[in-house]
């Protein structure tokens, strides 16, 4: 009878250790299968450099792996210059771009343009589009916004899901964070996912303004995605701004090869 007991404990210890180790191996990575994956085989171009107090290279080594996770082709770039070859550009399914301030040539900026005006679509957080090339007004005019103001620096403040339909901000909920609160100048037309308040604080003629923090659009016929968080790339560690990366980055890669989404909301809500 000790005997049989010894063996049983043996068992279910064999088991659990099996178990332990089976869970250890899929922590963190993707449940979906390489047919599910949205972005498997897609050809994504990361383009980063510019100011280096945003950290863009800390930005491609947080996003260049999950990326290839899911089965993209991806091509990363620390200069402009890829924005040339129009081989690369024509095929190119999804650029991300990394790149604060700086200059941009006209014939990168009409490369730039063109691709996505002919369909591919560009991703961008905080400062890496909506404060690139300010002296460029049709890149500003793609993106959608243009950082303008973050009174307080790096402050606490809260993000607001406001339109809960779409599918990018499907299971994301609104979030407290710590970073610059962007104030940007919009584009009317963007469809807006989610904002924030301004406290006032700071800057006391602002109270109560509600600013977007993540909206997409369309220029030409590729889809443009932002989202103002980033300052410090490791904010995306947090569970809901990583959901809003992922999902985002998701949508804008599949511009060539979805409908053109329909709206005109130039008017949103807290």
């Amino acid at each position: 009878m000790i005997n049989l007991l010894k063996k049983q404990r043996v068992a279910i210890f064999v088991i659990s250790v099996l178990m332990l180790f089976s869970f250890s191996d899929s922590f963190g990575k993707s449940n979906k299968s390489p047919e599910d994956k949205i972005l498997k085989d897609k050809k994504i171009l990361v383009v980063w450099g510019g100011w280096d107090g945003h950290q863009p290279r800390k930005f491609t080594e947080i996003v260049v792996p999950w990326l290839k996770e899911q089965g993209a082709i991806v091509t990363v770039f620390e200069s402009l210059d890829i924005y040339t070859d129009k081989k690369v550009m024509a095929e190119v399914d999804l650029i991300i771009q990394s790149w604060t301030m700086g200059k941009i040539s006209g014939e990168q900026e009409k490369g730039l343009l063109e691709s996505v005006k002919n369909g591919a679509g560009i991703f961008g957080i905080h400062g890496g589009t909506g404060d690139s090339f300010r002296e460029n007004t049709e890149f500003q005019y793609m993106i959608g916004g243009q950082w303008v103001a973050h009174p307080g620096g790096v402050i606490d403040y809260t993000v607001e899901i406001t339109d809960k339909k779409d599918p990018v901000t499907k299971g994301v909920n609104g979030f407290s964070i710590k970073s610059e609160q962007y104030y940007v100048h919009v584009d009317p037309n963007v469809k807006v996912l989610a904002t924030t308040t301004f406290s006032g604080k700071h800057d006391p003629w602002i109270e109560g303004a509600v600013v977007p923090v993540v909206w997409k659009k369309y220029y030409g016929k590729g889809r443009v995605f932002y989202i103002s968080i980033g300052h410090d790339p490791a904010e995306f560690e947090m569970p809901e701004p990583w959901k809003l990366l992922t999902h985002g980055i998701e949508w804008a890669a599949a511009s060539k090869y979805e409908p053109t989404e329909k709206w005109l909301q130039p008017v949103y809500k807290k």
